[in-house]
């Protein structure tokens, strides 16, 4: 027997696949069929938090307390069986209290308290996924912010680490007007969102990661001989390049129009550049 829980529409029904199926609570049901998860069966989480990833968070809905006691087949976050008890109805303020850590939450999977919002490990958030307290907006380390992605506090903007901004990106406080940033050391024309929206960005996130080349014993040196005894068998190793490596090896595949492009950043410095990305834009 594996327990677990079940969401139901708000009249015990539910639709895998657009086939609905009624069931009532209390009550025992049994399909004829070999379990398959999001295909043959009834399905169910062990993990009450897990269901509302299929379901919407709505206390219209009705969860149960199941368990499974014909077979079943489990994968990732969610169980199908084809003998299925429905044991209980849960109340919603003992659900809340199943999926928030916090206490005196309305919402979903919160580690901090009064939360109607979901995911918040702060407080008194009605917003999403915030770290900081009493915000409205999503994804803040800071407090009583009403945008995204703050660091600092009471911000209406977005990305914010300084406080009492009503715009973007600012590190100040106080502000209306997104701020120009420096580049390359210096001043520029640029705000942050042109940064973003750049063609050079797009480009240098292309850099590749994890890169790996085969050395050949021959070309290997000492340090790498004794590190890798086994290559003198194998006839060389596989070696994980370094950031720099792969920015090398990126630059060098760039046309030259490309290359521009990169060169064509405000206040571009040849050496800050070979500093930061290991590329020699006149040697590479």
């Amino acid at each position: 027997m594996i327990k677990g829980f079940k969401v139901f529409n708000p009249d015990w029904t539910c639709s895998p696949n657009g086939n609905t199926k009624q069931y009532t609570c209390p009550g025992k049901f049994e399909e004829d069929v070999t379990p398959v998860r999001c295909g043959q069966g009834m399905h169910f989480c062990k993990v009450a938090a897990d269901c509302f990833n299929y379901y919407d968070f709505n206390p219209d809905n009705h969860v149960a307390e199941v368990a499974a006691y014909g077979e079943v087949v489990e994968e990732g976050d969610k169980c199908a069986t084809n003998k299925l008890e429905i044991i209980r109805e849960i109340p919603w303020a003992e659900l809340l209290e199943m999926v928030n850590t916090g206490k005196g939450c309305a919402g979903l999977c919160n580690s901090g308290d009064c939360n109607s919002g979901d995911w918040n490990s702060g407080n008194r958030n009605s917003g999403n996924r915030n770290s900081g307290d009493c915000n409205s907006g999503d994804w803040n380390s800071g407090d009583c912010n009403s945008g995204d992605w703050n660091s600092g506090d009471w911000n209406s903007g977005d990305c914010n680490s300084g406080d009492w901004n009503n715009t973007n990106f600012s590190n100040g406080c106080f502000n209306t007007v997104e701020p120009k940033i420096h580049l390359f050391n210096k001043p520029s024309e640029w705000t942050y969102r042109d940064w973003l929206n750049s063609d050079a960005r797009y480009l240098l996130n292309q850099i590749p990661g994890d890169v790996l080349e085969y050395i050949w014993f021959e070309n290997m040196t000492d340090e790498e001989k004794e590190v890798h005894p086994e290559a003198e068998t194998t006839g060389g190793y596989l070696k994980e390049l370094d950031n720099s490596e792969c920015a090398v090896i990126w630059w060098r595949s760039l046309d030259q129009r490309k290359k521009n492009v990169i060169m064509a950043i405000p206040n571009f410095d040849k050496a800050i550049f070979k500093e930061i990305t290991g590329i020699d834009v006149d040697a590479d």
